[in-house]
């Protein structure tokens, strides 16, 4: 469950998508988006199940144009996770998202087109009973704050997202997630940090766009947002990656683990090497992280290379290893258990996992 009490998050309106509640104090909530194409159904399908497998809770399908709309319909039916449209250009397309199951919209106003279009899109997603999200990026401003000098970026954004918000809210619809994206950290945490301040009642889904391949993109989204989770606000996340779906997902996990809102997995402490190390540690803590990252176990595993970050240091860890000069003490709680020989270190901290 979520580990901050009385924050933004708690303000935001409740919604539900597809029965997973967002917002209102609700749990963070992980997706991602699917990159197989949309028109090849059962790819698609089998994705999802890996991102299911993976700790996904949302998943986004492009809907790029018409001939995608009976396998969309398909993999509404059938997907284990519910199912959001993204939607650009066409409203039409939404309209057949939200007959064909979508438990969730995702539109940038600024590409649908005039006003008539997204009222018909709101009407829609209305009548169905399912939420909307805003996405703003910094390539499609509203185009009356586009050309504005007066306003920084990030103040372009929030402006152009508030201003959606008030049309939006003005036809009577209320079922509204909010996103507003850079690819720069420094302007997406600040332009959330006014949404949050300005709409503190819209539940907003967090991300930096475009951020890059695994490496630069997972080091973007932690610092950005990790910086929102931190200040308790954001009720949904999606990490976007140049890189497999499913590894979004982990590095979701990781962020939240992080900011002690949600862990669904081990956590491994490990410290870095240094001359008092005697052992090969990395080598064990890569094969340990291989060893528990399936397991659905929310405890934390220590592996230390010398006596000096050994229990003492990792005292909170459920199990872990203080190494010395070719051994390891195994230990629990800051208590040593035993002592074994280093080939050995693994498949005795795995034992102990076992038994917790």
């Amino acid at each position: 469950m979520d580990g901050q009490q009385g924050t933004p998050r708690t303000r935001t309106r409740r919604t539900s998508v597809g029965g997973v509640a967002l917002g209102g104090g609700a749990p963070v909530t992980v997706q991602s988006m699917l990159s197989t194409p949309t028109d090849a159904a059962e790819a698609s399908l089998a994705q999802i199940e890996a991102l299911a497998a993976a700790g996904c809770e949302l998943v986004r399908v492009a809907i790029p144009h018409a001939d995608v709309l009976p396998a969309f319909g398909r993999i509404c039916a059938e997907s284990p996770l519910p199912v959001i449209a993204d939607i650009h250009f066409d409203f039409r397309l939404a309209l057949e998202a939200v007959r064909l199951g979508a438990a969730k919209l995702r539109i940038n106003p600024g590409n649908i087109g005039d006003t008539d279009m997204v009222d018909a899109i709101i009407a829609a997603a209305g009548a169905a009973g399912i939420p909307v999200r805003i996405g703003v990026n910094a390539g499609s401003l509203a185009d009356e704050f586009h050309a504005r000098d007066d306003l920084s970026l990030p103040e372009k954004l929030a402006a152009s997202a508030i201003s959606y918000v008030e049309h939006i809210e003005g036809q009577g619809f209320h079922d509204i997630v909010l996103s507003a994206k850079a690819h720069d950290v420094r302007t997406t945490v600040q332009a959330y940090r006014l949404l949050a301040r300005e709409v503190p009642h819209i539940p907003l889904h967090l991300g930096v766009t475009e951020a890059g391949t695994f490496l630069q993109g997972t080091v973007k989204s932690a610092a950005g947002i990790g910086a929102l989770l931190l200040d308790g606000i954001g009720d949904t996340l999606r990490v976007s990656l140049t890189a497999d779906v499913v590894e979004e997902v982990r590095v979701a996990w990781e962020l939240l683990a992080a900011c002690a809102l949600r862990r669904r997995s081990p956590e491994l402490v490990s410290c870095p090497t240094c001359g008092r190390c005697q052992v090969d540690l990395i080598s064990l803590a890569q094969e340990v992280e291989q060893r528990i990252q399936t397991l659905d176990k929310p405890i934390t595993v220590a592996v230390m290379g010398c006596v000096v970050n050994g229990p003492g240091e990792a005292k909170d860890a459920d199990v872990g290893v203080a190494c010395g000069l070719g051994k390891g003490a195994v230990f629990s709680q800051g208590k040593i258990l035993y002592t074994v020989d280093e080939a050995q270190i693994v498949s005795a901290l795995m034992e102990e996992i076992e038994r917790l």
